[in-house]
């Protein structure tokens, strides 16, 4: 498989820098492409702005969705932006992997997903009709492919258990793995969490390498969150709410998983 690795962490000695190393060695010895994106180390710009496209903006001021569609439609874009989604065309499975800061990825994957997921890439793809929303969640440029996020927090899994005092791990990703991966059309894996690791590194580094060898080794098989596909008959177009003999009266994430 091609495989592209999106890494945010800050320092190359950390926890999170060995995991990648091992992830990337791994890979390549069992016959793997990979291709490493480490945003610090490439300095990346966080922010989308106009800056991001090279030619002159389409109204008077910038937009966020029109200008960045312009530039990507008429190859107008910012080289690091072109040159991302061109791995994400190459690559056959993505990899983010980042530490849990505030309850989400670090500030510069998230810029790396407001700048890369450029309107006619990642969204606002597809015809919009009484049948049909769009070619998003479970539809897209990047159907086909499959995604894993590799995630490491200083909380105990007691405090993201469902009755833990952070809230359902499930529930804190959802916004990432339903809104940021399958909305544009991956095929989403069930994510590796390391939890408590500011206080167990050292002891427990060789069993996390292991577990995320054996995670490594089945990109190819394992068996995808089963997110509900828009377009397939469990929600009403346009509203986009679940039909009401889906789940009945129950609401939460949860619902937008097949049972």
């Amino acid at each position: 498989m091609n495989i592209l690795i999106v890494y945010a962490h800050p320092e190359a000695h950390s926890l999170n820098g060995s995991l990648k190393d091992f992830s990337v060695q791994h890979l390549q010895q069992t016959g793997h492409q990979v291709q490493v994106s480490d945003l610090y180390a490439m300095n990346w710009k966080a922010q989308l702005d106009a800056a991001d496209t090279l030619a002159p903006l389409v109204g008077a001021y910038f937009q966020a969705s029109e200008d960045p569609r312009f530039a990507f439609e008429h190859q107008l874009q910012a080289a690091d932006i072109s040159a991302e989604q061109e791995k994400l065309r190459w690559a056959d499975a993505v990899i983010f992997q980042f530490p849990l800061w505030w309850f989400s990825m670090p500030a510069i994957m998230k810029g790396w997903f407001e700048r890369v997921y450029a309107c006619g890439f990642a969204y606002g793809v597809g015809e919009h009709s009484e049948n049909h929303w769009g070619d998003r969640y479970g539809e897209g440029m990047l159907a086909g492919k499959r995604a894993m996020l590799v995630v490491t927090t200083g909380g105990w899994e007691s405090h993201y258990s469902p009755r833990g005092i952070n809230g359902p791990i499930e529930d804190l990703l959802f916004p990432i793995q339903h809104g940021m991966l399958f909305y544009p059309g991956f095929s989403v894996l069930p994510p590796v969490v390391f939890y408590q690791v500011q206080k167990s590194a050292e002891t427990r580094f060789s069993s996390w390498c292991d577990t995320l060898a054996t995670r490594l080794d089945t990109l190819e098989t394992c068996e995808p969150i089963p997110f509900r596909r828009q377009n397939h008959g469990d929600y009403v177009i346009p509203a986009l709410t679940l039909k009401e003999e889906i789940a009945p009266g129950e609401t939460g994430f949860g619902v937008h998983r097949e049972r």
